[in-house]
């Protein structure tokens, strides 16, 4: 006996659009609990520790500068804890860099002559292999290390919005699809960068209407008369131009799908990193992608879309040292493409999906609502990746 109930295509159009206004009304609820209308994101202080680290000095440098009034004044507890806001962080980087030894060692990391600005897109054709997660702590590693940085988020689900502190149904902002428009309501990329709570990275915010590109883009492709549309993998780039004497670094989250908006981003990228969950079903998934990716990449290479990378790498994520069957794939993909890979993996972490429950990062949130080994383990494993990452960019650069 059959006893699947049979539903309606109108009734089921009724009930995902209640239900999917139920939640973005729950959504805005929890939000405004969170964020108050007036409110907006913050950033934790630093301990001394975590300033020295990212700076690349010993903490007794930056107790010796307190002491002898230069520099930025920190909070200091009655133990005589010292805490940096991350603009103090940004103001004695600067300062380091000015009245240091120039010739030994450079703290602000900016562009230099020469030097072409970075894109590198974070991409994977199957959801849930930590690709977000991946591309809002890179961004953030970047800039606290003093790099100016632009993150965009590419993804119509909008979750590297989300992160920060930006919800896309409520507040309407403005997403890349301005910029990459076919029409005469095209705006400049200057006007849709929005700051965030980290000093140096700005983000251009997500929402649903980037979708709309996936259906313009075929739409003026055949047109004719217009050039633009065989043209779209140059529009990201080409918007860029307009701020590339801004930053050093664009980071982006790319839509878990090969659409337009994946090709336009990577043939406008000097980098990229797939992310990729050491799981069989994913590899085989990312094998299918990789697949489709170098077919689709070839067919558009006559109308001058080439993809010219100075690196790309595999970073594996979630990963559990102590799964059999995931240190299997691991091996198995070291053993296939050693040198594509990074040497570091992203650990599973509870501290970073618990950090990501409160819409915050590792970087954001205050490490004592943790388990000290907990945060610390995740801390070094990101750091650690990160590090990685940036070493390939300034290789990029071509610096030691």
């Amino acid at each position: 006996m059959n006893m699947e109930i049979n539903i309606e295509a109108s009734d089921f159009d009724q009930e995902i659009l209640q239900q999917g206004e139920l939640i973005s009304d729950n959504l805005n609820m929890l939000r405004l609990e969170q964020y108050p209308p007036d409110a907006e994101k913050g950033l934790r202080s630093f301990s001394l520790a975590e300033v020295a680290d990212y700076l690349g000095v010993t903490q007794n440098h930056i107790k010796k500068l307190h002491l002898e009034g230069k520099g930025p004044v920190p909070a200091t507890t009655s133990s005589g804890r010292r805490t940096y806001t991350a603009v103090q962080m940004l103001e004695l980087r600067h300062f380091l860099d000015k009245n240091g030894r120039s010739d030994f060692k450079r703290y602000v990391p900016h562009r230099r002559a020469g030097e072409p600005l970075q894109i590198v897109s974070v991409v994977n054709f199957k959801g849930g292999s930590g690709k977000t997660t991946t591309t809002a702590h890179l961004a953030q590693y970047l800039a606290l290390t003093g790099h100016r940085v632009l993150a965009i988020d590419l993804d119509p689900q909008a979750s590297l919005t989300s992160l920060h502190g930006i919800q896309p149904e409520l507040d309407k902002n403005p997403s890349l699809f301005e910029t990459l428009r076919y029409d005469d309501q095209r705006k400049s990329i200057k006007e849709i960068i929005q700051p965030t709570n980290f000093p140096g990275l700005d983000i251009i915010p997500a929402n649903l209407e980037l979708q709309e590109y996936e259906y313009q883009t075929p739409l003026a492709a055949s047109n004719k008369s217009s050039p633009e549309g065989r043209l779209f993998f140059t529009r990201i780039s080409s918007a860029l131009k307009e701020v590339d004497d801004r930053y050093d670094v664009v980071v982006i989250d790319c839509p878990p799908q090969l659409g337009y908006l994946t090709l336009t981003a990577l043939t406008a990228s000097t980098s990229v990193l797939i992310t990729v969950h050491p799981q069989m079903l994913d590899i085989m998934s990312m094998s299918q992608f990789l697949l489709m990716l170098g077919g689709i990449l070839e067919s558009i290479k006559g109308a001058g879309a080439r993809v010219r990378l100075n690196w790309f790498r595999y970073l594996v994520t979630r990963y559990e040292p102590t799964d059999g069957p995931q240190a299997q794939m691991v091996g198995f993909m070291q053993a296939m493409f050693s040198k594509r890979m990074l040497q570091n993996h992203m650990l599973k972490s509870t501290a970073i999906s618990d950090a990501g429950i409160t819409k915050q990062t590792l970087y954001e949130v205050e490490k004592n609502q943790f388990t000290r080994s907990t945060y610390d383990r995740a801390l070094e494993c990101l750091n650690a990746v990160n590090g990685e990452v940036t070493s390939l960019i300034h290789k990029a650069w071509g610096r030691k």
